[in-house]
């Protein structure tokens, strides 16, 4: 079986904002620094925290993050968006304002003409949520 597993690239605030996520989200969550993979010591300090690679997981949702990209600069791009599906209106709504903390709000939380709760917002680094819950 294959799996969709959205990764996201930071620049140096993966933890932070991993934290963050899973402030917001729940679930549990690793981290593999620098410090971690062999052959670090001619690193210097600053870099041996960056995270290789971040796991969050919760029931069927996975999130992975890494303060890593190739040489090229990081740009954040509008091509990309995290949707958040659920049939539990409490937690759709939960999950769209814990991560809305600083957030743009792009279209609010409410219900469209079918009967579904739509929204989206970017949070404070950049990422695109759309949240929907649907009727059962």
């Amino acid at each position: 079986m294959s799996q969709l597993i959205t990764y996201l690239t930071f620049n140096g605030n993966c933890r932070e904002a991993m934290l963050f996520y899973q402030n917001c989200l729940g679930g549990e969550l690793y981290f593999q620094t620098l410090e971690d993979s062999p052959k670090t010591e001619s690193l210097p300090n600053n870099y041996k925290k960056y995270i290789v690679q971040a796991f969050l997981k919760k029931e069927n949702m996975l999130l992975m993050g890494t303060d890593l990209f190739d040489e090229d600069k990081l740009l954040q791009g509008n091509t990309i968006a995290i949707l958040l599906k659920s049939c539990n209106e409490t937690e759709i709504r939960q999950y769209y304002s814990s991560l809305a903390e600083k957030k743009t709000i792009a279209f609010p939380l409410k219900r469209n003409h079918w009967g579904h709760l739509f929204g989206s917002i970017t949070d404070k680094y950049g990422i695109r949520w759309l949240f929907s819950c649907s009727k059962k």
